[in-house]
């Protein structure tokens, strides 16, 4: 447990490294502009407002109405907004539909801060991946991600706040997959911009913690994504000692995993290195209406009291919606 809260200790002063020049204070920046670490409130660290599955070749703003999307989502925000919850993080990479300016939109009407990304999505087969990305070099890629971070993404002016990548689940990792771990290395190298991976087990989750390492990146700029598809809760125990973001990121659709992770991370020593959200939403322009939206709130409504009736308390919900997040991505 000493050698874990080190860690914490480590990453929360490594994060006071990038700061508004003009205020010298530790900042985050979301659709709207930079915003203080400590402004960012009780936070969900991974959702998604709007996200279209027709592959990357396909994927267009003509496909949707930013209206419509607005219609359908707002009262979603507005509702969990009523929970307490300021910022909230997108999760939805480049050619899955990201839409910065929808996303702003979105929080100027909400009221909720809301956190976009830079990054490519690797998963399902290279299926969201632009045509590029196979034929750059890590090094090239991450000069894209480089340059929506310092001038803001696609001419809209609004920067992203963390790396959203992912990969298949494959050992060894596809050659494809390995290159973007790369370039998300090299892009938190130059940016200090957080890396959160779409991955699953930690089977694969270490193949990327290793790769990072060899390019001289602490553990701790890594979030596994997904991670409550591990089943061996001794790997939690290693990522864990090695500094790794645990993001347990499911619950808008399932609720019994997370009470039994959460509970072996509480008598373990490491909820000081656990990250929990939704993954809820979210409209999809293939589907009439947009589809049947997943709310924000199970955490609220049914994670928060399974989980206090078995012990917890106010200050592990303190420490899980709001500590840990500043810690985990304030570059």
């Amino acid at each position: 447990m000493k050698h874990i809260l080190l860690i914490g200790l480590s990453i929360l002063i490594l994060s006071f490294s990038c700061s508004d020049p003009e205020t010298n204070s530790p900042y985050i920046n979301t659709v709207t502009g930079p915003i203080p670490i400590d402004s960012m409130g009780l936070t969900l660290i991974h959702e998604h407002m709007l996200v279209d599955f027709i592959g990357a070749d396909s994927v267009s703003t003509e496909r949707y109405k930013q209206e419509e999307v607005i219609a359908k989502v707002l009262p979603y925000l507005l509702e969990v907004k009523k929970y307490g919850v300021k910022t909230i993080f997108d999760c939805t990479p480049s050619y899955l539909a990201k839409d910065p300016v929808l996303l702003r939109k979105l929080s100027e009407q909400s009221g909720i801060q809301l956190i976009t990304n830079t990054g490519f999505y690797g998963a399902v087969g290279g299926k969201y991946l632009p045509d590029f990305a196979f034929t750059e070099t890590a090094e090239q890629l991450s000069e894209r991600w480089i340059d929506e971070y310092e001038n803001g993404i696609g001419g809209t002016g609004i920067k992203p706040g963390f790396i959203k990548t992912s990969v298949n689940e494959e050992n060894p990792l596809r050659e494809i997959d390995a290159k973007l771990v790369k370039a998300a290395g090299f892009t938190h190298r130059e940016t200090g911009l957080q890396i959160a991976s779409h991955t699953g087990t930690w089977n694969t989750a270490k193949q990327e913690v290793e790769i990072l390492q060899k390019m001289g990146i602490d553990p701790s700029a890594f979030v596994w994504v997904h991670a409550q598809a591990e089943q061996d809760f001794q790997n939690y125990l290693v990522a864990a000692q090695l500094g790794v973001w645990i993001s347990l990121d499911g619950i808008g659709w399932s609720l019994d995993e997370y009470v039994e992770r959460l509970l072996f991370a509480k008598e373990n020593g490491f909820l000081d290195q656990v990250l929990i959200s939704h993954d809820a939403g979210w409209y999809d322009p293939a589907k009439p209406n947009g589809g049947n939206f997943v709310p924000f709130t199970n955490i609220f409504e049914k994670l928060m009291p399974a989980l206090n009736a078995k012990g917890f308390d106010e200050a592990d919900w303190e420490m899980l919606l709001e500590e840990n997040p500043k810690r985990a991505f304030v570059n």
